[in-house]
Parts: C-alpha cells; structure tokens; sequence
C-alpha cells in the first residue's frame, strides 16, 4: 500500500520508479511519540541501545536481553555516538511488539542494563510475517509465571 494516501501531509512525487519489481525500499515516517499502533501478530519493534561501557561481553548482555526471552533479531548495527572514540550504539530490529510479554520484558532488561535505551517504535512488519515463538515465551507463558511468583511473595 501507499502510506502516503493515508497521510494527507504527504504528497507522491513519483511511482514505479524502480528498476528491479521484487526489490522492496523501506521507509521511516518519523514522528513526535504517540500512541503505539496496535499488535498485529507480525510486527516489529526497534531501539537503539547505547553501550553503557566498553568492555569483553557488552554486546553479548545486551543481545542476552533478546535471546533469553526468545525474542529475534532481524537487524542489529552499530554506530558511533560521536561522544569519544570506541563508544558506539546499536541500533536494533526485534521481531515482535512491545506490547507482547517477551519484548515488554526484553525491553525491560535493556533499560535495566542501559538506560539511556532509546524505544523509536513498535509497527507492522512489511511482509506481514509473523513470528515463531516457543510455548515458554508466550503471553500466557510470562502471565502464569508473574502469578506464581505472585503466590510465593504473597501479593
């Protein structure tokens, strides 16, 4: 679909421009923060993590935040911030929506770990896939096992 048709502000320059008709360009609209659009099953989320200090293993707690919850990656790259030499973040590409318990949790774990993270967006993913996710990453997965613990602490 054209995004501009549903976003007046914009005006179509041209169409049918490319040279190659399976290529696929992305684009960013970027906007002041707003309401998060809603789940559609197959979105995607990106942030872009600052590596709070550089040492052996950084990247791997950061990607941690993702694994460990089942949470795939389906871009990661780095960029310097431009403060000092070796200090870079990483921009990142998750496949699932801040609203799912995985990535509300993944999420979660980056700002533990990095709190300068940067949340740009959770959207619908252009070629609507929807990801694989194992039983024990689940919704309902996160929600039996916020009430166990629940149980145990006596709240």
């Amino acid at each position: 679909p054209i995004v501009a048709e549903e976003h007046p502000e914009l005006e179509v320059l041209a169409t049918n421009i490319g040279d190659n008709p399976g290529a696929v360009t992305r684009f960013i609209l970027v906007a002041r923060p707003s309401e998060l659009p809603p789940r559609s099953g197959a979105d995607k989320t990106t942030v872009a993590v600052p590596l709070p200090e550089d040492h052996p293993g950084a990247l791997m707690e950061i990607l941690w935040q993702f694994a460990s919850r089942g949470v795939n990656l389906s871009r990661i790259e780095s960029r310097p911030t431009g403060e000092y030499l070796g200090h870079y973040f990483f921009s990142i590409d998750a496949e699932g929506h801040a609203q799912d318990a995985r990535v509300a949790d993944a999420l979660a774990g980056l700002h533990r770990l990095s709190p300068q993270t940067r949340f740009l967006g959770s959207y619908r993913r252009a070629d609507a896939v929807e990801p694989d996710i194992l039983p024990h990453n689940a919704d309902d997965a996160f929600e039996a096992s916020r009430a166990w613990l629940a149980g145990i602490l006596g709240a």
